[in-house]
């Protein structure tokens, strides 16, 4: 899949852009605002996706204003979104960057190599595309996929 558009990327902020130092800042992970700046210049949408609130989650995005980047939207899928007991904290993102990743975090110039190799559009393949594909017998009768009858 090989897409040319902006899209919507949700980042993590302790341990992402930043060492882990909860509640403080810790120091900038290596190219972070860099690499952020260079995807908010190809057309992506950033939404800072954090565990922090309030006074900490004010200074977390202070923190990024000072270096550059004013996000898209904060702990929410877009600007205008209010969040109440029955909307879903969820983000709605066509991609995550997060320390908690399986394998961990991959470093940001991984990050921008992955998802702009060398330096051109955005362009995303999956590792493995048979992971991202429907249960192929989604259109067989349920008792049939459920009994194999």
């Amino acid at each position: 899949m090989v897409r040319n558009d902006g899209v919507i990327i949700a980042v993590d902020f302790d341990g992402t852009i930043v060492e882990h130092a909860y509640p403080a800042i810790g120091k900038e992970m290596l190219f972070a605002f860099a690499t952020l700046k260079a995807l908010q210049d190809k057309g992506h949408k950033l939404i800072l996706w954090t565990f922090r609130v309030g006074d900490t989650l004010d200074e977390a995005v202070d923190y990024c204003k000072q270096n550059g980047i004013e996000f898209y939207a904060v702990n929410k899928s877009y600007p205008e979104e209010e969040y109440t007991h029955i909307v879903s904290r969820k983000i709605n993102a066509d991609i995550f960057i997060d320390d908690r990743n399986i394998g961990g975090f991959p470093g940001w110039s991984k990050i921008w190599q992955t998802l702009h190799p060398e330096g051109g559009e955005y362009n995303h393949i999956y590792e493995d595309e048979e992971a991202h594909k429907n249960y192929k017998g989604k259109n067989t009768p349920f008792f049939k996929r459920l009994f194999g009858k």
